[in-house]
């Protein structure tokens, strides 16, 4: 029988981009999984064919050599028989089309196996790596500003002193495990899906533990402290993750330790809020200093330092003191933001009547033509 022209297998046309031929492949996939028909010899076998047009047309030589040469120019590129499942090189592909199906069987402990191609990674009974583990730790504003040694105590695996994680009893050995005779996977298969799934007698190792040791139940490892210092560096802000390598949980049968993650989060200061590598906050200025001018003193992260201010500073005005800002978490203290200050004009709430006889004549030596009459309103409106 003629072979039908890979473009009309997957109802593309032959100007198709590969993100189209991709796409098409996609779909006719799913509407004859194998799954879906099981036994249907006629569904596994559409599903082969717009695989093989998959395979041609996806790959940019063989696609130019059968626009050129039809099916005739394909023969060096499959075997005698044709297209088999030992030339699909686009397996890869399953995990992007399958990806829910995969996730569905992995939830069960199973790797899927298509057509002897290899879909994800079995389990293995060697040397596993430890869980990786997690700690929160707040700090002061001013320690992830500037930097800052915590000494921390986590909770985590490590190997049994009794049994030196074997998990057998001292002077005892594990046998093969008769359910899966030491592989550490059972198969099933259907249709031409092999099934493989971890051991459930097992757990995937191949061997078991006739006598297990009694200090940790089998398991080769138990719970134990341990105190751990943390160098925050300067400049972490809510949310950094500080990796420890090596100081997670214990691996399996030699495996490294898994990772520490240490989350940092920051308490809020009672003055200065952050923006980035900026640092803001107010200050408190009375209406003489903000007419004639002053020189006040201004907290930062570094101690108190001298800010002049210009004679008529309104309200509102803000400074910008350069470098006192947060340190580059990556270049360190060479490379600070800015500390902006916001100043406000603190209008005093009681005054006495020689003040408020002075401030109302001032007021009316304004009034014509100033254009601070805004304010000079807001003056007599406060102290009638």
């Amino acid at each position: 029988m003629d072979k039908r022209d890979y473009y009309e297998v997957l109802g593309v046309n032959k100007d198709a981009t590969a993100e189209e031929i991709k796409r098409a492949y996609r779909k006719l996939a799913v509407q004859s999984h194998p799954d879906k028909h099981q036994g249907d010899k006629v569904a596994e076998e559409k599903f082969k064919e717009i695989s093989e047009a998959y395979e041609v047309l996806s790959d940019p030589d063989k696609r130019a050599t059968y626009d050129r040469f039809g099916h005739e120019g394909l023969k060096g590129a499959f075997g005698r028989s044709g297209f088999t499942w030992q030339d699909f090189t686009h397996f890869g592909d399953f995990e992007d089309i399958f990806g829910g199906l995969g996730d569905f069987f992995r939830s069960f402990g199973i790797e899927p196996d298509i057509f002897g191609g290899s879909w994800g990674r079995s389990r293995t009974s060697g040397p596993r790596k430890g869980r990786d583990i997690q700690y929160e730790l707040e700090i002061e504003f001013t320690e992830a500003a500037l930097g800052t040694e915590k000494t921390i105590e986590v909770s985590r695996y490590d190997v049994c002193d009794v049994c030196k994680g074997s998990g057998a009893k001292p002077g005892t050995k594990d046998s093969i495990c008769s359910a899966c005779k030491g592989r550490g996977q059972v198969s099933t298969v259907s249709g031409f899906f092999s099934i493989s799934r971890t051991c459930g007698e097992c757990g995937g190792s191949g061997r078991v533990i006739t006598t297990p040791c009694k200090s940790c139940g089998g398991r080769g490892k138990s719970k134990a402290s341990k105190k751990i210092k943390v160098k925050v560096p300067a400049g972490a802000d809510n949310g950094v993750r500080l990796r420890m390598s090596h100081e997670g949980d214990c691996g399996d049968k030699g495996g490294p330790r898994g990772d520490l993650y240490v989350i940092i989060y920051v308490k809020e200061h009672k003055i200065f809020k952050r923006h980035e590598r900026d640092i803001y906050c107010e200050a408190k200025i009375n209406f003489t200093e903000a007419v004639f001018g002053a020189e006040i003193e201004v907290p930062t992260l570094y101690g108190n330092v001298r800010m002049k201010l210009p004679a008529g500073t309104q309200s509102g005005k803000i400074f910008r003191l350069r470098g006192k800002g947060i340190p580059n978490i990556f270049s360190g203290s060479s490379a600070r933001g800015d500390q902006l200050v916001r100043v406000q004009v603190d209008i005093p709430q009681k005054l006495t009547e020689e003040q408020k006889k002075i401030l109302k004549e001032f007021a009316r030596t304004l009034e014509k033509g100033s254009s601070s009459k805004g304010f000079i309103d807001k003056v007599k409106k406060a102290f009638k």
